[in-house]
């Protein structure tokens, strides 16, 4: 009996990742950039007027889509305990030795009164380098897509630095900083969206010596 089962991939709408970019299979270009965090309750009346204006004015300089992503994660401190006590078993300073029991059973407490979360901020800026060409044939109703060549991904990936070093200016003028992940970084974040719980443990999947240049 024939197998229906469609793979997962068949609902990931990514086709690659090249040069820190995202190519998706509708052959529009995504690029990530990562964004510090800002105490903003720590922050005066006033200086919290002047961010919101500041921000305000940034989406409304935007001629193009930008998604801002908000991820919160629950960090597992397993290993990090694992490892201090291995350190305390090694340690031949009494001293040492009992400063670091006590800071494991710091630690223990921390986490006993409730789970640690952390925060990333990212925002994804597209770039829509072609158009698609649809042609409607009386016998098949085929659609001819328009490919992305080399030279086009590279003029393409030109405009879209562009639209991410704005982006990166416009968070800048909000006391933001922001960088660009690259292609390694990409996959890591991709990975960790679709399997939350093996990167809580902190386990990520091996990737290519080229990947990590």
């Amino acid at each position: 009996m024939a197998s229906n089962k469609i793979p997962t991939q068949d609902f990931i709408p990514i086709e690659k990742i090249k040069e820190g970019i995202i190519i998706l299979k509708n052959q529009s270009l995504r690029g990530v950039l990562i964004v510090s965090s800002l105490n903003f309750g720590l922050k005066s009346a006033e200086e919290q007027t002047a961010i919101i204006y500041q921000f305000q004015n940034f989406l409304n300089s935007l001629d193009f889509q930008a998604q801002i992503l908000v991820t919160s994660r629950r960090i597992n401190m397993t290993g990090y305990i694992e490892k201090l006590k291995k350190m305390e078993d090694e340690q031949t300073n009494e001293l040492l030795k009992m400063q670091t029991s006590e800071y494991i059973r710091f630690i223990e407490d921390i986490i006993g009164g409730g789970s640690i979360m952390t925060k990333s901020f990212y925002v994804t800026v597209p770039y829509f380098p072609l158009t698609e060409l649809t042609s409607f044939i009386p016998e098949g109703g085929d659609q001819k897509k328009e490919q992305l060549t080399e030279q086009k991904f590279q003029a393409a990936k030109y405009q879209l630095y562009q639209r991410m070093e704005y982006v990166a200016l416009g968070l800048r003028r909000c006391g933001l900083k922001s960088a660009p992940l690259n292609t390694a970084e990409i996959i890591e974040f991709l990975w960790a969206n679709y399997h939350p719980q093996e990167a809580e443990y902190g386990y990520y999947p091996e990737l290519p010596p080229e990947l990590t240049r």
